[in-house]
């Protein structure tokens, strides 16, 4: 028995990880991964019963995980986002849930047949949106304007919104019907006693932090074991304030002026993935084949329901007279993927129903899991496609944000501006800065590691980091503070200086290296006022790589290939990509001899200096 129970929970957690990595390959949401594991290895093939493998352990772990998730999210809420979008959040997690609520419950009745009790206790579990699902959306999508940070807001803020309207719409069906001084006061006590706790345990930690009376070592435990205790402590104080109060905790350590907390961050960030993939394949697992064999065509009209009528009404409404463009409005109404939180609810909520005999228990959960895959397969699929049609994004993430000012890191901005690669300069060099705009290159003036880049700075299609400074530590602090955005894989920086190596910043903390060995920002200067030019060469069957390299000698340094499309390749120090036919190469190369260049041409190619 116990051998069976390690075997699989080995296999959970596995399966969670191999599901995010092959989303991350194919990119796709990796939920859908998620659940479609725990469905193949729960109810069709009877591999993992979470059940029997937890007992009644299942539940208290599946909570505090959500709890913990619900923490990190707080943490990627700021004050400042708040001061621009707090106004069309306010009304989305208000009037905008209650007319989510509204009309889904109405579709419940009608479309799925459940009697009306039922029926509003699904509406209720259904108001919360997926933050699990919609930041990933999101950061892909990088929509622009004001419906990319409103989304993220609406989506973590609702969840212990709607977490306690389930509660109390739970209560009523089992309790009786409350009046509506019980109602508002225990949402005021709710609120009040989320809010408090989760307040002071933010202030207690960054007292232990400021006071040093931590080692380092412990600040990531610590932060662990203060979530799982103020969210207990809450929930046990007011029934379901727990929620609210860890969303409040991570919210207030990550505004809060006086202690660093981006180590936190990151831990939280990885123990997120984790918590998603392990619970995702335990919910989805412990789903019985009895209760997907329910759906059917009722099913689908519901989900149709939601999608075309539902969110666009709660949306629209409650966004009427906000300063959103219609197609801010529209994007908006288009993406509302349920998540976690929702399988979470449903499924604590059955089994409690379950145990007290009430009748249709099971449909809540199975209807909820069809919900959670059916918005995220619509949403994933259809959402980024439908935000570069209303001219929100910008098409594919292939553009660079460049950092530094130096006159041959202008020349590559300015060859990448003219092959039409997206291209964003950051300098903390005014004349840097202005140069670069007078030759039509969009820069920008701040430290590239500060907030304000990106606040202010317009990042759709850009998916891509080029560190190119003088001073190897600022572009490795710049490559970790970008990780997150873009990714390790497009992280690029210059190889540090010969007569640093001893003390240079430790691979792991680098970005990848640009160009190849010894190409650092001295040797790059040295080689570009020794006379050496940017080059633009097209690829071709009779004048291929080879041919290019040997016409210069070697003397060249391959930089960059675009393809059909505008499709940029970096070519990195650990790369191995290797220019084909049909495509144009950049590179700086020193200049052919004058007999040379008079008696050849290479097609395609031209030349310029900056």
């Amino acid at each position: 028995m116990i051998e069976h129970q390690l075997i699989s929970l080995s296999a959970v957690i596995a399966l969670g990880t191999f599901a995010q990595w092959l989303g991350w390959r194919m990119g796709f949401p990796s939920i859908l991964l998620l659940l479609l594991f725990g469905l193949l290895a729960g109810p069709v093939f009877g591999w993992v019963r979470p059940a029997e493998m937890l007992g009644g352990l299942l539940y208290p772990v599946v909570t505090l995980s959500v709890a913990l998730i619900l923490f990190e999210g707080g943490l990627s809420l700021s004050v400042k986002e708040f001061r621009a979008v707090g106004g069309i959040v306010a009304r989305l997690v208000t009037l905008g849930m209650l007319v989510t609520w509204g009309l889904t419950l109405l579709a419940a009745h009608w479309l799925l047949g459940l009697d009306w009790p039922m029926a509003i206790l699904l509406g209720a579990v259904l108001v919360v949106s997926g933050p699990t699902v919609v930041v990933p959306m999101l950061q892909h999508i990088r929509p622009t304007g004001a419906s990319g940070p409103a989304l993220k807001w609406e989506g973590i803020v609702i969840d212990p919104v709607g977490a306690v309207l389930a509660v109390l719409v739970f209560e009523a069906m089992v309790a009786g019907q409350p009046t509506w001084t019980q109602t508002a006061t225990s949402l005021g006590l709710t609120a009040a006693t989320g809010t408090l706790l989760g307040l002071a345990g933010a202030a207690s930690m960054v007292l232990m932090i400021k006071r040093e009376w931590l080692p380092d070592a412990l600040h990531v435990p610590m932060m662990v074991s203060l979530v799982v205790v103020v969210f207990t402590a809450s929930d046990h104080l007011q029934s379901e304030s727990g929620l609210l109060a860890v969303t409040v905790l991570g919210f207030a350590m990550a505004n809060q002026k006086y202690v660093p907390v981006q180590h936190i961050v990151e831990f939280k960030e990885n123990l997120r993935m984790m918590l998603i993939a392990t619970i995702f394949i335990l919910l989805a697992a412990n789903l019985k084949a009895a209760d997907l064999q329910s759906l059917g065509l009722g099913s689908i009209a519901f989900l149709a329901a939601l999608l075309l009528l539902v969110r666009p009404a709660a949306v629209f409404i409650a966004t009427l007279g906000t300063r959103l463009t219609y197609r801010e409005k529209l994007f908006m109404s288009w993406l509302a993927p349920r998540g976690i939180v929702a399988a979470a609810v449903a499924s604590v909520f059955a089994l409690r129903l379950d145990e007290l005999g009430y009748p249709g228990a099971d449909r809540l959960v199975a209807i909820t899991f069809f919900v959670i895959i059916g918005t995220v397969v619509v949403y994933g699929l259809t959402s980024a496609p439908l935000a570069r049609r209303l001219g929100l994004t910008k098409t594919g993430e292939d553009g660079v944000l460049v950092l530094g000012g130096h006159a041959w890191v202008r020349g590559i901005a300015k060859a990448l501006h003219d092959e039409r690669v997206p291209v964003m300069l950051v300098d903390n060099n005014w004349y840097n800065v202005r140069q670069s705009r007078m030759e039509g290159v969009p820069a920008f003036y701040s430290n590239v590691y500060s907030d304000t880049v990106l606040e202010r700075v317009e990042l759709g299609g850009i998916g891509r980091l080029l560190a190119m400074t003088g001073n190897d530590e600022v572009n490795s602090l710049v490559a970790l503070h970008f990780t997150p955005i873009f990714g390790r894989n497009q992280i690029y920086q210059l190889a540090p200086e010969e007569q640093k190596l001893s003390g240079a910043v430790s691979r792991h903390l680098r970005g990848r290296s640009l160009f190849g060995a010894g190409l650092t920002h001295s040797e790059m200067s040295r080689r570009f006022y020794a006379g050496w030019t940017f080059k633009k060469t097209r690829i071709s069957e009779s004048f291929d790589y080879e041919a290019f390299l040997a016409r210069h000698q070697n003397q060249v340094v391959p930089m960059f290939l675009i393809g059909e499309g505008g499709r940029l390749q970096i070519l990195a120090a650990d790369g191995n990509v290797k220019p084909g036919a049909g495509q144009t190469m950049i590179s700086l190369a020193k200049p052919l001899p004058p007999q040379e260049d008079k008696t050849a041409v290479e097609p395609g190619a031209s030349s310029q200096s900056s």
